[in-house]
């Protein structure tokens, strides 16, 4: 295996706790902040606390330790080693005195090479030719923020024969499709085994990885993002699913992986209710 070469300096370099991040309690899921969101929220700190905001991040992996809760998020991170144009990042994110999350970050400017295209759009109509879905905004209050149109006949809850969601979806605020909102939208269908399912069960992510694409290396797009998500593999008490984010005209942004524990079907506790955030370690809801 060849790989590349690059003079790289051992930096260790430690971030400076980064200012409180509150957590918007619009972006509420079945019992604690929206998964997808939170790993969002720490790419922006540790993007503008390493970088500055002037290299485009290529990966972003996020370990969910614990609930995230109502509180603020304090992010910590050191870059280990650091290259002449690139830069791995180590972070955790900390609410109320506990780590709640753990994670890496990896970012590089554009460089030469050849182009290749192995996930080409989905062949579906566009966005104004198909019907809104309606998420139950008591069990994912976040579905508020976002507009879903179901692209194919699969649906939540519907008992079909695949596991896999397919759908456009954009927030409703008109936000940009920047890294770490569509870090956002990797996380935003509920599991693909709601596809096959008729009854809801929390299904929450314990690890998500996003891969970005060079889409995201000049000005965001806006508007509509086409959005898959299919279940690869469940079994154990456990799944991992796949997605993949494009823009409206049809441009790969991002990848996406996570590793999702299956659990139970119970009774959805609302943020700060009775036991709200005493699920185990690594049982964040998405």
């Amino acid at each position: 295996m060849d790989f590349p070469t690059q003079m790289v300096t051992v930096a260790r370099v430690t971030m400076t706790p980064h200012a409180e991040t509150p957590v918007d309690p619009l972006w509420w899921s079945w019992e604690g902040a929206h998964g997808g969101w939170v790993a969002g929220a720490a790419l922006t700190a540790v993007r503008d606390a390493f970088t500055g905001g002037h290299r485009p991040v290529r990966s972003l992996t996020t370990h969910f330790l614990a609930p995230v809760g109502t509180g603020p998020l304090r992010f910590f991170g050191t870059a280990p080693a650091t290259g002449r144009s690139t830069a791995t990042c180590l972070f955790t994110g900390h609410q109320d005195g506990e780590p709640a999350l753990v994670g890496s970050a990896l970012f590089g400017p554009r460089r030469t090479g050849p182009g290749y295209d192995g996930l080409p759009a989905p062949d579906v109509p566009g966005p104004d030719d198909c019907p809104p879905l309606h998420l139950p905004v008591e069990q994912v209050p976040f579905a508020r923020q976002l507009e879903i149109r179901p692209a194919t006949a699969d649906r939540p809850l519907a008992g079909g024969p695949r596991a896999e969601l397919l759908a456009w979806i954009r927030f409703r605020e008109g936000r940009g499709l920047g890294a770490a909102a569509v870090t956002t939208l990797a996380d935003a269908l509920p599991p693909a085994l709601y596809a096959r399912w008729r009854t809801p069960r929390p299904v929450p992510t314990a690890e998500l990885t996003v891969h970005f694409t060079d889409a995201l290396d000049d000005e965001a797009p806006e508007g509509w993002a086409l959005v898959r998500i299919r279940t690869d593999h469940a079994g154990g008490g456990w799944a991992v699913d796949d997605s993949a984010v494009w823009s409206a005209d049809r441009r790969l942004l991002a990848t996406g992986r996570q590793a999702r524990v299956v659990r139970e079907p119970r009774d959805r506790r609302p943020p700060g209710g009775p036991g709200a955030g005493q699920t185990a370690a690594g049982t964040v809801n998405s």
